[in-house]
């Protein structure tokens, strides 16, 4: 069993330690220690990172895990160590305390939350620029609530109180009754608990700041709803909060710049930006149809017509969306007619709904078997993938279709 250091003093940066088993892959090692002050990945806190040195060899720890054996996972430079080595442990020491101030933060948090709105923190996690939880909400969470909470949350940091570890081999009736959150039945061995004076008690084997004052500030970044009644809020403390509201604000502040009018609030000016690009898409589809209406016309007069039916056939330059959505409106619009459309990469058949004895994804198929290339439907084919020019495939496809009409 490793010795868990990082328990007894969560400060505590750097340390001499003894190799007790070493596993080799590739350019990477994996050493068991008999002691560490590297927290193994857990709870929703990460794993620490940093680095293990010895005489001729450098591991740089990038993944720790483990509960009574902790092992120590990165890349080695230089020899490989050996079992009964002596090796010193150097802490990436940034991200193990703002790691231990976001988490003491998500304590403060959800024990405010709890209070507040009787809301229990289902799911945790820290990720390298902020935090998630995931509470259970039955109203609609709005920025309100996040504000008043938030209030409270910072009050607790600003208060600097204590945050206390306690273990206990079974849990007195009292102390389980003041429980945040109930221990799982399957907890097995020493149970230990981390208490902020009359604001929280909660079972956790978390690394955590001495007081609340060390947190910083804690800010609600985001929410959202994930289910019926469980929500997920983002938030971070500390330096993370303060460079993520940077970026956050410098975003905000240079998307604002690129709009006409620059003053604020920036979502007044989105709903002006928004009310003009549906103006504009309005006018466009107009132009749009208009453009159909000439191109229909011209195409009919072209048109070739075998025992009623009209044959369209035109090769275009348009995405094959675009020609998509042409050729929808078309045939809805000109009964008995088949339109053919061949683009640079793709081929689309349509017919009229009244034409029911011609199968597009059959004549889709008898044209791809003969230029190649895959797909088709009853009404609307689309295929793509031909090995023939454009102006190949589409006399192929109006032979194909003009016996498929004689023969109907």
């Amino acid at each position: 069993m490793t010795v868990k250091l990082f328990y007894s003093d969560p400060y505590l940066r750097e340390v001499r330690a003894k190799v007790e088993k070493v596993e080799v892959k590739d350019s990477k090692v994996r050493l068991k220690l008999d002691r560490t002050i590297f927290y193994p990945e857990g709870g929703g806190q990460p794993g620490d990172i940093g680095i293990i040195k010895g005489d001729g060899f450098r591991v740089e720890v990038e993944k720790v895990e483990g509960k009574e054996d902790i092992w120590h996972e990165g890349k080695v430079k230089g020899r490989i160590p050996e079992v009964g080595e002596e090796v010193e442990l150097e802490l990436d020491w940034e991200w193990r305390y703002e790691n231990m101030r976001q988490h003491t933060g998500q304590h403060i948090l959800s024990a405010i939350l709890k209070k507040m709105y009787n809301s229990d923190t289902t799911g945790f996690q820290i990720f390298p620029e902020y935090n998630k939880i995931e509470i259970n909400f039955d109203e609609e969470l709005t920025w309100e609530h996040i504000l008043a909470a938030e209030f409270e949350a910072n009050e607790v940091v600003w208060d600097n109180l204590p945050v206390e570890v306690e273990e206990y081999e079974e849990l007195p009736e009292e102390v389980h009754n003041a429980l945040r959150k109930d221990l799982s039945k399957n907890v097995q061995g020493k149970i230990r608990l981390v208490k902020i004076p009359n604001i929280d008690l909660i079972p956790c084997g978390g690394t955590h700041v001495k007081n609340t004052g060390e947190v910083g500030f804690i800010k609600v970044l985001n929410f959202y709803k994930k289910t019926k009644n469980i929500w997920r809020i983002e938030f971070a403390c500390g330096y993370r909060a303060l460079i993520y509201l940077d970026k956050l604000l410098e975003d905000y502040w240079r998307s604002l710049n690129e709009m006409s009018n620059k003053n604020r609030p920036l979502l007044e000016r989105m709903q002006e930006f928004k009310q003009l690009l549906e103006e504009l898409e309005g006018e466009k589809d107009q132009l749009r149809k208009e453009l159909w209406e000439w191109k229909s016309k011209a195409l009919l007069q072209e048109a070739e017509e075998i025992n009623g039916i009209k044959i369209i056939s035109f090769l275009d330059t348009w995405e094959m969306k675009d020609a998509q959505a042409f050729i929808v409106y078309f045939i809805e619009k000109n009964p008995k007619t088949v339109v053919l459309i061949v683009g640079s990469n793709y081929l689309l058949f349509a017919k009229n709904k009244n034409i029911e004895r011609i199968s597009m994804n059959e004549l889709m198929r008898e044209v791809l078997n003969e230029v190649g290339g895959g797909g088709g439907s009853e009404i609307l084919a689309r295929g793509g993938g031909f090995k023939r020019s454009p102006e190949e495939v589409i006399e192929i496809a109006k032979k194909f279709l003009k016996e498929k009409i004689k023969e109907d």
